[in-house]
């Protein structure tokens, strides 16, 4: 089936291609320490960019589905592609304000954050909804694909852009990278498009119920999706600011940075293991095991120590990773593929409450075993409502 689908293949590379590129606005930790030096800002205010970045990528995505209702999805994944090519640029014309700031610090939040974040999350969603329209029968396959081309994105060029920062200015760094999203959209966008009314694939997409996103709304099944995602990415949000300070009180500082790098490839796998995981369990089924996974892993920060905490982070990043890849699978499973843009939007607020969330919450458990045993309960519900979800689809 896949081998027959030439030019769905054609579709899901073109897409995976720009996905990899689209990547890159999530190396902000290899610019944050540049970016405070060049522009004369304090690294704990630059530090709110990637806040701003993570939001408006869950907005983008929610308005990303919208935009492929109205105009189709290579209009949106080419505004998407531009708005971070834009975003770059305007980021490196900040002029610099060595050793004290001539620009306002909310410039950085505009347009590396919102700006580009949202890009991102409009490109990204029309990516993903556009690859499985191609493959319904393999949505695992396909998703995990395109998500996973997003997750390694980090792992190649966060080297990359910390050897461009070494060798120029960031601001000539971020005109580069301007380049290279225009580049690359440009080059990709006129591949990204929906089956054509009519054809197997089409009729494919259509044979089940396919819910609007108002219809699905109105559903409890989508309060469980969602709800089970919030729930499930809290650990996650909670330890990744602190990983380095948490690896050297549990006696794996000398592995900190090689922990870092070991995130980054689990994350990555995760978002391709897990919706391929799907395609032969069941959506619901590789729900219930990752976030079980998570729970266990957070339980266990509690007491891990050394190679034992590397190894339970990593488990709960691939985790995280496999949240990515499954959860678009779980919203088309259950809501139908020719609304998925739109829907899948509307479950990404249980992602984005989680990262604002669970992080200001958890600041305030001082005791740190505490917060691992609340955070574990978090991710224990969110297997509890994926079980229920499961019962109610039988």
């Amino acid at each position: 089936m896949i081998k027959q689908n030439k030019q769905g293949l054609k579709v899901l590379v073109a897409g995976t291609v720009l996905q990899f590129f689209l990547g890159i606005i999530y190396v902000w930790s290899v610019f944050k320490a540049p970016v405070s030096e060049y522009y004369g800002w304090a690294p704990s205010d630059t530090g709110l960019t990637a806040s701003f970045m993570l939001c408006f990528f869950v907005i983008g995505i929610i308005a990303g589905g919208k935009s492929q209702m109205k105009t189709g999805v290579r209009r949106t994944t080419l505004i998407g592609g531009l708005m971070v090519s834009a975003g770059m640029l305007a980021t490196a014309l900040i002029p610099a304000g060595t050793p004290e700031p001539k620009a306002p610090i909310f410039l950085i939040y505009l347009f590396y954050g919102i700006i580009g974040g949202f890009g991102v999350g409009a490109a990204y969603n029309a990516i993903i909804s556009t690859a499985q329209k191609w493959f319904p029968k393999n949505k695992g396959f396909a998703t995990g694909i395109s998500v996973g081309a997003f997750g390694f994105s980090t792992v190649i060029f966060a080297p990359l852009v910390e050897a461009l920062n070494s060798n120029f200015q960031v601001n000539t760094v971020f005109l580069i990278l301007s380049g290279v999203f225009a580049t690359a959209t440009l080059l990709v966008f006129g591949f990204i498009k929906t089956p054509e009314q009519g054809s197997a694939v089409s009729a494919s997409v259509l044979k089940d119920k396919q819910y609007t996103t108002p219809e699905m709304l109105k559903t409890s099944r989508f309060y469980l999706i969602s709800l089970s995602l919030m729930f499930g990415t809290a650990v996650f949000f909670v330890i990744n600011p602190d990983l380095k300070d948490l690896a050297i009180n549990r006696g794996a500082a000398p592995f900190a940075v090689f922990l870092v790098m070991c995130m980054g490839i689990a994350n990555a796998l995760g978002r391709v293991c897990v919706p391929l995981l799907s395609d032969r369990i069941g959506g619901s089924s590789a729900g219930i095991i990752i976030l079980s996974a998570t729970a266990l892993g957070a339980f266990g920060l509690c007491f891990v120590q050394g190679f034992l905490l590397m190894a339970t982070i990593i488990v709960i990043a691939f985790c995280f990773g496999g949240f990515a890849g499954l959860y678009p699978v779980l919203t088309s499973d259950n809501f139908g593929i020719k609304n998925i843009g739109s829907n899948y939007g509307a479950v990404m607020v249980g992602f984005m409450l989680s990262a604002l969330l669970f992080p200001v919450i958890a600041n305030k458990i001082e005791d740190q075993y505490l917060k691992f045993i609340v955070l574990g309960v978090l991710a224990t519900i969110g297997a509890v409502l994926i079980i229920a979800l499961k019962t109610k689809k039988q």
